[in-house]
């Protein structure tokens, strides 16, 4: 794959004083989402259609709803095992009968549809890297797509970009061997939603691609760590780790009719063929009431709050709410969604351990304090937020 507008040397130069000022301390995005400017922002995701784990879904409209984030890019994340009708694997927890699927071109058109937006969006390499350094540039042309967007993409901002990876880190690690130079200066942090806290543990999204992950966590690249799990597995409770539950999705029947269309539209597993007109109406009550009784995963909710710059509170009223960090008010009770500045260390079967620290790093620690205390507020205020989210 053939380079193009070569960065100028002044721009590298930004880049490496960037990258200087990030290992010394992150900055904060206050200022950036406390006023008009938007945070620019590439979302890889392992978003399938038909859904493989229906959480994307939901995350994803998180993307174009929020005010504050200015959604660049989609890139689709394929393992190709888990598009195979049945996803057969030597460990049973990583095998998958609920195929076939294929990368979720379609929720992403209707997204674009209901929010009258642009967003491009391409697929990844299908399998997975062969060693670290590997660049895929053998993939098939359709597969190269999706690191050519990422790369073209940083390639044409004009400041850098919040890189968030829920999935494997493929997209993350090839366009790193391609072109070091444009991601350590394009891209402001990587928010690598993945792995365990605890080093005895190999997490789903790590597993999807073991090289990507180690590539990685031995980069000089920004890099925000928020594990997915701890050594007791994906739906266990620590302060490092993201996992929290929602004991049902009701709200949704008071979500805008679009977005409900939309949700359901993945819940229910739709093959629908007209799949932007599908989405223009709300969906009959007993489509909704047929899944809103479940419980639902969450794992990427700390991620968007960074991004966005979103703190948790508990108002004075004993209410939970998402709020931008300018309307945080003093009688307000702030719980934590921290990352704290750590080194890294990863072994080649991609078990890693992490050590706070006070000296220059470029990697973080997702921190939330009490896990319970923060899922019951979350219980709350992300229902709440999903409930003002508006299609134009």
């Amino acid at each position: 794959m053939h380079r193009r507008d070569f960065l100028t040397l002044a721009t590298i130069l930004a880049g490496e004083h960037l990258r200087a000022r990030l290992q010394a301390s992150p900055p904060p995005l206050a200022n950036a989402t406390s006023s008009a400017r938007k945070v620019p922002v590439i979302d890889c995701t392992d978003l399938y259609h038909p859904h493989q784990d229906v959480g994307d879904n939901v995350d994803l409209l998180a993307a174009y709803a929020l005010p504050e984030i200015d959604l660049k890019a989609v890139i689709l994340d394929v393992t190709q095992r888990y598009r195979q009708a049945f996803a057969d694997h030597p460990d049973p927890q990583y095998r998958d009968p609920t195929g076939p699927r294929d990368p979720g071109f379609i929720p992403v058109l209707q997204l674009n549809y209901l929010f009258g937006r642009e967003v491009p969006c391409a697929a990844t390499p299908f399998e997975a890297m062969r060693s670290p350094g590997d660049a895929m540039l053998d993939a098939p042309p359709f597969q190269q797509q999706g690191i050519g967007l990422l790369l073209r993409t940083l390639r044409e901002s004009p400041e850098p970009v919040e890189l968030l990876l829920f999935g494997s880190a493929r997209a993350a690690a090839v366009a790193y061997n391609r072109e070091p130079d444009l991601m350590k200066a394009k891209v402001r942090r990587v928010h690598l939603c993945a792995g365990a806290s605890s080093p005895d543990y190999l997490e789903w999204n790590v597993m999807l691609d073991r090289h990507a992950f180690v590539r990685l966590l031995r980069s000089d690249l920004p890099v925000a760590i928020y594990p997915c799990a701890t050594g007791e597995g994906p739906f266990a409770y620590g302060r490092h780790n993201c996992f929290w539950k929602l004991p049902d999705l009701k709200f949704i029947a008071d979500m805008d009719p679009k977005l409900q269309a939309y949700l359901a539209f993945a819940f229910t597993r739709s093959t629908r063929m007209d799949f932007l007109r599908a989405v223009e109406q709300a969906p009959p009550p007993e489509v909704v009431q047929s899944f809103v009784n479940r419980p639902h995963n969450v794992w990427e909710t700390s991620v968007w709050m960074q991004v966005a710059n979103r703190r948790l509170v508990r108002r004075a009223d004993g209410t939970h709410r998402l709020v931008p960090a300018a309307e945080v008010l003093p009688s307000d009770k702030v719980f934590p969604n921290e990352l704290r500045p750590c080194r890294v260390t990863v072994r080649d079967d991609c078990m890693f351990t992490f050590e706070l620290t006070d000296g220059p790093t470029n990697f973080w620690i997702y921190d939330r304090g009490d896990p319970m205390e923060n899922e019951r507020a979350l219980r709350e205020a992300l229902p709440a937020l999903y409930t003002g989210f508006r299609a134009p």
